[in-house]
C-alpha cells in the first residue's frame, strides 16, 4: 500500500497522510466530481460540501461502508484538515490520476 503526505497548511507545519486506497474511494464515488464552484476557489465551504456529501454517501449505504469510513477518520476529518489541505488532497488526486498504474508500467515492460 502506498502512501503519500500532504501539507496541511502554509508553513508545512502540519501534514496528513493518504493512502493509495483513500485515492481509489475518492475515484470510485467520484467524491471530487462538481464539488468545486465555477470560481476554482478551495474553501471552508468547500470542505463541508464534501464532509456532507460523504456523511449522506455513508447513510445511504447498506452494507459495509469501510473505504468510506476509512476515509473519513483518516482524511476528510482528520483534525488538521482545512481548506489548504483539501486543495492539496485535489492536486495529489489529480497527479494519482495522471500516473500509470504498477499493471501498466508492468505490460509496458514486457
Amino acid at each position: 500500500m502506498r502512501m503519500f503526505t500532504i501539507q496541511a497548511n502554509q508553513s508545512g507545519s502540519r501534514s496528513i497522510q493518504v493512502s493509495e486506497e483513500n485515492l481509489a474511494t475518492i475515484e470510485k464515488y467520484g467524491l471530487f466530481r462538481h464539488l468545486i464552484d465555477s470560481n476554482g476557489i478551495v474553501d471552508e465551504s468547500v470542505l463541508e460540501k464534501l464532509r456532507l456529501n460523504l456523511r449522506d454517501l455513508i447513510d445511504a449505504q447498506e452494507g459495509s461502508s469501510k473505504e468510506l469510513l476509512d476515509l473519513c477518520i483518516d482524511v476528510v476529518y482528520h483534525k488538521n484538515m482545512k481548506a489548504f489541505g483539501l486543495n492539496q488532497l485535489i492536486i495529489l488526486y489529480l497527479q494519482w490520476l495522471n500516473q500509470p498504474s504498477e499493471a501498466d508500467e508492468s505490460e509496458s515492460e514486457e
